[in-house]
């Protein structure tokens, strides 16, 4: 059974994991920095990290594409969480894919492994990732062919509502998307949680 957690800034919504899975401490997760790359996001993922060591969990972290797919493989097998950090959301799109790490996600996921996604990696769980470009650049990822995401869900997050940075790319995508598209827009306070067939805003 499919369980994720997808938000806009982890830092701002950790607490309500506890609810969720009140037993993480001893647990490992899989941290995949790789969307925050391209951007200047050190101390904003660094914070996401911290959090996930409060809540007692032990972080691995993963730049999948700075590594080969059978270290992707392994650390996705043995880690008992997946988590996705914020940064370009097609950047993290033409890694997974580039690497093979698309299909051993949607595998794990699919499979039962619990997913946190955050920002990029909330939005690259749907089904397309082209409704975002009026928040992430497509030029940091000149060699995606298509915005095919890796189809966990079937709604389109749209994360930052009321950001002073991204609260302006937010209207304009509700203004493209909102007739087109079932957008699931969020604040950096709100998560939503996917557990089979339910989804709950938090």
């Amino acid at each position: 059974m499919q369980r994720l957690f997808l938000c806009s800034m982890f830092q701002n919504v950790w607490k309500l994991l506890k609810p969720l899975k009140p037993a993480m401490r001893g647990k490992t997760v899989t941290y995949i920095p790789t969307a925050s790359k391209v951007e200047k996001l050190g101390w904003f993922v660094n914070i996401g990290k911290w959090k996930l060591k409060k809540l007692g969990m032990l972080v691995d972290e993963l730049d999948v594409s700075a590594q080969p797919y059978e270290t992707i493989q392994a650390a996705l097998a043995k880690n008992d969480y997946i988590y996705v950090t914020g940064g370009n959301t097609f950047f993290l799109l033409q890694e997974l894919r580039r690497t093979g790490a698309d299909a051993l996600l949607t595998d794990a996921i699919n499979n039962g492994k619990f997913y946190i996604g955050e920002s990029a990696g909330a939005i690259v769980a749907a089904k397309d990732i082209g409704y975002s470009a009026a928040m992430d650049k497509k030029e940091k990822a000149p060699h995606l062919k298509d915005y095919a995401g890796l189809g966990l869900i079937d709604f389109y997050v749209v994360p930052h509502s009321g950001n002073w940075e991204f609260g302006k790319a937010v209207e304009q995508i509700v203004a493209d998307y909102a007739n087109q598209l079932n957008l699931s827009v969020i604040s950096d306070k709100q998560a939503i949680f996917v557990e089979g067939g339910n989804v709950k805003l938090l």
